[in-house]
């Protein structure tokens, strides 16, 4: 069996002292996910699977578990993952699988994820937003007003948006690049790949 020691080790490791002797079927969610964990790391296992790991538990869970799965791939012990919360995952994964309708979608670590997905946009601010919008519109352009006087333009560098403003004479007060978030670049690369899709809330750009 497993030794007594290593049991309250793991409890203590997981937060659930004050638990210890609390009945399972009183546990709240996320109480059950520490114990899950707790489960897992009984035997001291070099690689651990966990799916939605973060699953009902509160900001304060969130970043102790966060720190608990980096303190063990620092260990080095292999760390899976599986989760639907790309937020989570750009602050806590290092390396990205993405699997869609049973086919493997990517292989990679996320910073390059991130960096050699298309789509990143540029935050535009001018006074004559609603020209510029009309003169940015081409084939892979879309345009989407956030205010009055703001855009937000994918399918464009930050330089040629700049050279069509100042053609044009349009003085912008805001013109910066926005990195593709891990959300974004999952998004864009599986777009193709999932059963259900929302549509997208954006003015599309037509060919020019």
């Amino acid at each position: 069996g497993i030794p007594r020691r290593r049991v309250d080790e793991v409890i203590d490791t997981v937060g659930l002292q004050d638990a210890a002797r609390t009945r399972v079927g009183r546990f709240s969610l996320g109480m059950g996910q520490r114990l899950g964990i707790a489960t897992a790391l009984l035997g001291d296992p070099a690689t651990l699977v966990l799916d939605e790991p973060v699953n009902g538990l509160d900001p304060e869970g969130v970043l102790w578990i966060r720190t608990l799965l980096k303190d063990l791939a620092a260990e080095g012990r292999t760390v899976l993952l599986s989760s639907h919360l790309m937020s989570e995952m750009a602050l806590t994964a290092e390396h990205l699988i993405i699997i869609g309708r049973g086919r493997l979608i990517a292989d990679t670590p996320v910073s390059e994820f991130v960096r050699a997905t298309p789509g990143g946009s540029v935050r535009v601010r001018a006074e004559e937003a609603d020209r510029l919008r009309d003169l940015l519109g081409g084939p892979g352009v879309s345009v989407a007003s956030e205010t009055r006087h703001v855009l937000e333009v994918t399918g464009l560098t930050s330089d040629r948006i700049g050279r069509v403003a100042t053609e044009a004479g349009i003085a912008l007060a805001e013109l910066t690049p926005q990195q593709a978030s891990l959300e974004d670049a999952f998004m864009e690369l599986t777009r193709d790949a999932v059963e259900y899709q929302a549509p997208r809330h954006v003015t599309e750009g037509q060919a020019a």
